[in-house]
């Protein structure tokens, strides 16, 4: 599947793990590390949450898809 998402980097740069990231959403952790494999996606209101819950842009959170020149 290709990648979409950042969210296991994001998790990463602020020191946050999957689980402790399922806790906050009261999302299950499998479904939370179906997102962080890019095997699932979550919904925009859901990226939005996890984006104020890392204290990081949303745009962060997505793979660029283009690049300046």
């Amino acid at each position: 599947m290709e990648k979409i998402n950042r969210i296991k980097g994001a998790l990463a740069d602020v020191g946050q793990t999957g689980k402790w990231l399922a806790e906050q959403l009261g999302k299950d952790p499998a479904t939370v590390s179906k997102w962080c494999t890019n095997s699932s996606q979550p919904d925009l209101p859901t990226l939005h949450q996890i984006a104020k819950l890392l204290k990081i842009d949303i745009r962060e959170l997505l793979v660029k898809t283009m690049t300046n020149n």
